[in-house]
């Protein structure tokens, strides 16, 4: 599940994406393969920490199992 993190608070994607023109066309970011279609992968902060990504507008993006 991608989840959008904010200094104080995480949030669905659909409530930040849902006007970004990457987004696909349900305001979901583009995920495929497990690969972040519309940004980049920042990496881990730990080894216990999920994956990070970085969207081209800038939002931190995670991937929680």
């Amino acid at each position: 599940m991608l989840v959008v993190l904010m200094e104080d608070r995480v949030l669905p994607p659909c409530q930040v994406c849902q006007g970004c023109l990457l987004a696909d066309r349900n305001g979901q970011p583009r995920w495929h393969h497990g690969k972040l279609d519309c940004g980049h992968a920042v990496g881990k902060l730990t080894d216990k920490h999920p994956n990070r990504y970085e969207c081209v507008m800038g939002f931190s993006i995670a991937n929680i199992n």
